[in-house]
């Protein structure tokens, strides 16, 4: 896989051209940047930003407007960033208009069809692809459990998906009997070459069992099958050795940086964060 050609492909497709079709959301080229504007329940910010050239001041005011624009909405944003975006001192302007780094992850993309696929959940694990909206709740109960912030969009964008387009598998869930102890969710991205892994995650007590692993192999399978050249994924420090392992490559690093939304009418805003 060249890197470079793939990663730029990645910020082409995904990014500086990225597109939507959610009900009730958009994607606003303004200037130098694209963001992504829709529900509270959804995540908003920016996805791009081309700044490479601008002076300092032009940077500056660019970041500002869009802190602007999101507080004035009502809207915590995130501004996803990535290690080869410019300036290289970007996470320090955002830091500066308010916007809080979280903590950086490594990109990683794969060919589907190179990647190991024949993993399985072990013993006393099924694994349930989510397609009905009544399984979506068993996604939420794992993110209840497994993260603690509770701005995980990870319910509104899966019912969404499924709302787009019910052939669609847009989760899967591990099940140990009735119980939910890890899902993942899946997004297909129509008219490009890509395919993302979100919203991993299991619950304490059964990491280290290789369900992750069989989540990452469930949805390569379905984005291959579906005609996706690659799987992209922002790998946290756990996950990058077993995404390693299954023939995706480190292209880049991302930092989010998060924009709280405003207090409005004595009343803090609440956005939940994209996954």
């Amino acid at each position: 896989m060249d890197q470079e050609a793939v990663r730029a492909l990645f910020d082409r497709q995904l990014r500086r051209e990225a597109r939507s079709w959610e009900a009730g959301v958009r994607l606003e080229h303004v200037g130098h940047v694209v963001r992504r504007v829709g529900p509270k329940a959804g995540w908003n910010g920016v996805v791009w930003s081309g700044f490479d050239g601008l002076s300092n001041a032009a940077v500056d005011a660019a970041v500002a407007e869009q802190a602007r624009f999101f507080r004035e909405l009502g809207r915590e944003a995130e501004w996803k960033t990535y290690g080869h975006d410019e300036p290289a001192d970007l996470g320090a302007r955002l830091a500066g208009a308010g916007f809080v780094a979280e903590e950086t992850e490594t990109l990683m993309i794969a060919p589907t069809a190179a990647l190991a696929t024949d993993a399985t959940p072990p013993e006393g694990i099924e694994l349930l692809p989510v397609t009905r909206p009544d399984q979506v709740g068993l996604v939420e109960r794992v993110h209840d459990l497994v993260f603690e912030d509770c701005r995980s969009s990870v319910g509104h964008e899966v019912r969404g998906q499924l709302e787009r387009d019910p052939a669609t598998v847009p989760a899967v869930v591990a099940l140990h009997g009735a119980e939910p102890v890890s899902a993942a969710r899946l997004e297909l991205h129509p008219g490009t070459d890509f395919a993302s892994l979100w919203s991993g995650g299991t619950v304490p007590g059964w990491r280290g069992r290789g369900i992750y692993r069989a989540l990452v192999a469930f949805r390569a399978r379905v984005a291959a099958e579906r005609g996706f050249r690659y799987l992209q994924v922002d790998a946290s420090a756990d996950s990058r050795p077993i995404l390693q392992r299954l023939g995706f490559t480190a292209v880049g690093t991302t930092t989010p940086y998060v924009l709280a939304a405003a207090v409005t009418a004595g009343r803090p805003g609440s956005a939940a964060r994209g996954t």
